[in-house]
């Protein structure tokens, strides 16, 4: 099954790479998609760009895909629900949640000369980045992509309520399943508790588990197409 795999703010494609060959010698095929504005060159881009890039992707499969977001592109994977949800096999959300209708897509920190750069490491100090040591540090501060305003200030649009028939896998990196499985039943995550069918797989990792954890990664995305209709 295709298993189209959608980075998080200021990633290539090339971060799945170890996931990608994982996912192969386990019998799939993984798109890795290289998003406008973080890794075309584009500084211009927005996120109905990055729609469209999704999108098409998902319109190129022969049949049904597992659609993977990490961290803020959670929203791109749930976008993807909400345009395509006859498409979808699965939805699968890792380390990030799917943002409300009429909210900004990932306006997080400081937007400077029309992009949002790596803020640096101060923000995700503790879980999130405890398995990154220094030199995974530096090798990810050396190639983070500036994320064009375009994109991190987009305002996420949903409207098709077929998206929650789409079933979802919530990968757990420095969270736990107990603990999403709380803000999803508390209506912290309104998506979520919407949607009929949510399950949780739980992973070691920090926030980036397609870096430091790729193959455990890989095993859990194959198990979720795997389970698929």
């Amino acid at each position: 099954m295709d298993i189209l795999l959608i980075g998080g703010l200021w990633l290539h494609a090339s971060v799945w790479g170890g996931v990608a060959s994982a996912l192969e010698g386990l019998g799939h095929r993984p798109v890795p998609l290289t998003l406008p504005g973080q890794g075309d060159g584009s500084v211009s881009a927005t996120l109905d760009d990055q729609m469209e890039t999704v999108l098409a992707a998902v319109d190129a499969a022969p049949g049904k895909v597992v659609v993977v977001g990490h961290s803020a592109a959670c929203s791109l994977a749930w976008l993807a629900a909400d345009r395509r949800p006859d498409k979808l096999a699965r939805a699968v959300l890792i380390g990030g949640i799917p943002t409300q209708d009429g909210r900004p897509y990932a306006d997080f920190f400081e937007v400077t000369d029309g992009v949002m750069p790596f803020p640096g490491w101060e923000p995700f100090e503790g879980a999130d980045a405890a398995d990154l040591d220094e030199e995974a540090r530096n090798a990810f501060t050396a190639a983070a992509i500036p994320v064009p305003e375009g994109v991190a200030r987009g305002v996420v649009r949903l409207t098709d309520e077929r998206r929650w028939d789409v079933p979802v896998v919530v990968v757990c990196p420095e969270f736990t399943p107990e603990q999403a499985r709380e803000w999803i039943d508390a209506g912290e995550v309104p998506e979520l508790s919407r949607a009929k069918e949510v399950e949780f797989a739980d992973i070691d990792s920090g926030h980036w588990p397609m870096i430091t954890a790729p193959d455990e990664l890989a095993r859990i995305l194959a198990a979720a197409a795997a389970d698929t209709p």
